[in-house]
């Protein structure tokens, strides 16, 4: 695995200047990332360019599941979830450290949109179309194996319940991940580099971009064959840069999920119910906390941080208690929160649940390309799309041809297992490498946590956690700084809130988990980066105020 680190960025930025890139990303979330990865695997040349983190935008603010689209069925998007449904398997095998199975139990309820024939029918086809596994396929269930399923759900409208699987992920690590490979093969890329303009030829065709180093308050000018737009919920602003009489072409909806602890909401395994509006929503499992989400409104205000607002939260809380009478949520039982921004494509006269969840690709008469909407799951489909684009305009303009599509089968970086998947040879694999990091102290829980984090990178950790323990023989401190320095030396971590949002997770599930470590992380980055004082207390205060962020809601 290649370095990946900002650690000598200004060097690295001057650099940028000395050849002509084959092709230009810019946006650095799951979109991005997997077009960077397919175009260097076929032998183009890439530079990918974002403006924020890695995955600060949509791709770390999502429902975090590598799903089939179940309800697409009702819009009779068959395409769709063919396509996503496949898709599902794929990533799974590629990155089976961070997707994982997630046994769903659908509940019928009394007045629900989804009956028992209807259900059954609808899963039969989504199987069928998914190309679903054997020991994966739908089960339906009667009013009493419901109950025994998940007792909570013990209530006078159930009727019977249908389980069917989808796969859970971390997205903000999918991507990540699949940015470390295309490193691998030779992309470049940084955060917190904006791309401000284009640069044009004497026929106006684009040639180029100017970036701006937002760690350095440097710009530079990179040159590129091809410029692909994969900015998410930007798309439009970036568009209209290259073109101001550009339509807009997206409609933003907002979806908030929000975190409660597993003793308010101690259910066996994950549901997906019907709230009663015409809406499904999900209830996650996942350590000591239940997730839940997610709300889908109109949203057209600022892009970059969504507000929580307590109308949205108590949605959710109402959703649950009407199906879970028992758990009687309130807000004060509410850990945290976050709010993601979806770029649909928009559609006039429709609400914001039923736009479509295909992509699109925009061109513009300079050159650009633009790619929007989709789906996690599908991220890597997109990509294949505009790679396909991209080589067969080289090969129009330069006489160069490249190879077909390769993802399908590469594993990303920490998923480069020699087994296919295996809940027991997975658990097996992990046991073994523990069996050699206990001797450092740390417990068998938190090394799960790190193994289901990293893959097989976590053997760097463990050889660096080792050099930390045998000079302070303390083992929190040891492992923290271990996953610090790999973070900071192969992912490309710059501040506090990328290593404890994006890089480990931890606002989102473990939020109560980083008070404690804000300090000792800031300490190790000072001594990495050679921060001032003042450079230290603003990297403080900038993941305190996520922390508040993520625990304060808006009337």
């Amino acid at each position: 695995m290649k370095e990946f680190s900002n650690i000598n960025r200004k060097e690295n930025f001057k650099k940028l200047d000395q050849k002509v890139f084959d092709l230009i990303i810019v946006g650095g979330g799951i979109t991005g990332a997997g077009i960077a990865l397919d175009a260097a695997n076929r032998g183009l040349t890439v530079a990918l360019f974002e403006m924020q983190d890695f995955a600060q935008g949509t791709s770390s603010r999502s429902t975090k599941l590598i799903h089939g689209g179940l309800r697409y069925l009702e819009h009779l998007e068959f395409a769709l979830v063919k396509a996503v449904g496949k898709e599902r398997r794929i990533v799974h095998n590629n990155a089976m450290h961070i997707v994982w199975p997630e046994k769903m139990l659908l509940p019928i309820v009394e007045g629900g949109s989804l009956g028992e024939f209807t259900t059954s029918i609808a899963l039969k086809v989504y199987d069928f179309l998914a190309e679903v596994e054997k020991t994966e396929k739908r089960k339906m269930l009667n009013l009493e194996q419901t109950i025994q399923t998940e007792p909570l759900l013990k209530n006078p409208i159930l009727k019977g319940g249908a389980l069917y699987y989808e796969y859970k992920t971390d997205d903000s690590r999918l991507t990540i991940e699949a940015l470390k490979k295309a490193i691998d093969f030779g992309a470049i890329a940084f955060n917190y580099a904006k791309v401000n303009n284009f640069l044009y030829d004497d026929n106006f065709k684009i040639k180029g971009v100017l970036v701006e180093d937002k760690l350095n308050n440097t710009q530079i000018e990179v040159y590129g064959k091809y410029v692909v737009n994969a900015t998410g919920i930007w798309v439009d602003n970036l568009r209209k840069i290259d073109d101001a009489k550009a339509n807009s072409r997206l409609h933003i909806t907002k979806g908030i999920h929000i975190v409660v602890p597993r003793t308010k909401l101690p259910l066996n395994q994950a549901i997906y119910f019907d709230v009663g509006d015409n809406r499904m929503v999900f209830a996650i499992p996942r350590f000591d906390i239940v997730y839940i989400g997610t709300t889908d409104t109109n949203y057209t205000k600022e892009l970059d941080k969504p507000d929580i607002e307590t109308k949205d939260v108590q949605y959710l809380l109402d959703a649950v208690n009407r199906i879970i009478p028992t758990a009687n949520l309130k807000l004060s039982d509410v850990k945290s929160a976050w709010s993601g921004l979806r770029p649909l494509i928009h559609q006039e006269g429709k609400a914001p649940s039923e736009l479509s969840r295909k992509d699109e690709i925009f061109y513009s008469e300079t050159g650009l390309i633009s790619i929007a909407g989709g789906k996690l799951t599908g991220y890597r489909l997109m990509a294949k799309k505009i790679v396909d684009i991209v080589t067969a305009r080289y090969k129009k303009d330069y006489n160069k041809t490249f190879g077909k599509c390769q993802t399908q089968k590469i594993k990303l970086s920490g998923g480069e297992f020699s087994f296919n998947y295996s809940a027991i040879k997975l658990t097996e694999f992990a046991d073994k490498l523990y069996d050699k990091a206990k001797q450092t102290g740390i417990s068998v829980v938190d090394f799960n946590r790190l193994f289901y984090r990293y893959g097989t990178n976590i053997e760097q950790i463990i050889e660096k956690a080792f050099e930390f323990y045998n000079q302070t023989k303390n083992t929190n401190e040891a492992w923290l700084k271990a996953e610090v320095w790999y973070s900071v030396n192969y992912e490309a971590t710059t501040n506090l809130t990328d290593f404890f949002i994006r890089r480990t997770g931890l606002i989102f599930f473990l939020i109560d988990n980083i008070p404690p470590h804000i300090e000792p992380v800031a300490n190790y980055m000072s001594e990495i980066f050679k921060w001032t004082n003042e450079q230290k207390q603003k990297a403080i205060d900038q993941i305190n105020e996520e922390i508040a962020h993520s625990t304060s809601f808006k009337n």
